[in-house]
């Protein structure tokens, strides 16, 4: 059996953070709660990468406040997996360097930059990651892309250039629309990873839209498969009102975890380490997941 590893996908969130009655009162700084949450449980992902690019200060700072064997997943800079991005997330020389008409825009696309400026902000989100993979505590970067992102050529040239853009680490895969795993292309989408080693993110999401994709677990790549729980918030899940939090606010019950137990195990036979992620992160609810999920994989 593999190692696995299950966390949440914030230690951060202000929702956690104020009203989660997760942390003590006595820890209030950023320092604080990374080392209590690191008594805790052995992995998180790193959400705010996607907000904007880290630093290797960041990185830094992460590597010390945590225990040796402490695992960080990070996730892809919106840019770079094709999400809207605002510019003024954007480092301040690489922000003067855009086109005069792309600054002033409330979002700009990586196909609307210069090839230097994409260049560029690929070179700082890996050497920013590099304190991370030489302590050893860098699992994946996880590349989670948009709706508009479906199946084919172009998509997948775009997933393997990625691998090669960092190809110092490991990255996973994560699709929202549901063409990738329609039919034959469940096929397709699974043997395409698994020939180029990539591993396929499984996901516990809402269903019933265009960026559903089924609860299925998959292995592609032996070192490395990976869960991820977003709730089941119907209501929520489309809405352009919701906010982060309330888009993720789901109590998973018992029984729900409970139906991916026997996956996770066999996933865990088929890669060498399985990483668990919570994204449910409202309150406490990821960390309550996360705890008695854990509980079912031990018992």
């Amino acid at each position: 059996m593999g190692r696995i590893l299950v966390g949440t996908s914030s230690w951060t969130d202000p929702t956690l953070v104020k009203e989660g009655g997760f942390y003590p009162p006595e820890v209030r700084t950023a320092e604080a709660r990374l080392r209590y949450y690191a008594e805790h449980f052995p992995i998180v992902e790193v959400d705010s990468t996607y907000y904007a690019p880290p630093s290797e200060r960041n990185a830094v700072l992460w590597v010390e406040r945590t225990p040796s064997d402490f695992t960080f997943n990070v996730k892809a800079y919106s840019l770079l997996t094709g999400h809207p991005t605002r510019p003024d997330s954007l480092p301040a020389d690489l922000r003067e360097a855009l086109p005069a008409e792309l600054r002033g825009k409330r979002n700009v696309y990586r196909d609307q930059l210069p090839r230097e400026i994409v260049d560029e902000v690929w070179r700082r989100f890996h050497d920013a990651l590099m304190p991370l993979h030489s302590a050893g505590k860098l699992g994946a970067v996880l590349f989670q892309f948009p709706q508009w992102f479906v199946i084919g050529r172009r998509s997948k040239e775009y997933i393997l250039e990625c691998a090669e853009r960092l190809r110092d680490f490991r990255i996973a895969v994560e699709f929202r629309h549901r063409s990738w795993l329609e039919g034959p292309n469940a096929e397709e989408t699974l043997s395409f990873l698994g020939e180029h080693r990539l591993p396929f993110v499984c996901v516990d999401m809402p269903q019933g839209f265009d960026s559903s994709l089924p609860p299925i677990a998959a292995a592609t790549a032996e070192d490395l498969a990976m869960v991820r729980f977003h709730g089941r918030n119907r209501e929520a899940w489309t809405s352009r009102s919701a906010s982060a939090s309330e888009r993720f606010r789901y109590d998973y019950r018992r029984e729900e975890l409970e139906e991916w137990v026997p996956k996770i195990r066999g996933l865990a036979e088929e890669a060498r380490e399985v990483h668990v992620l919570m994204n449910n992160c409202y309150r406490d609810y990821a960390v309550r997941s996360a705890r008695l999920l854990r509980d079912l994989l031990e018992a």
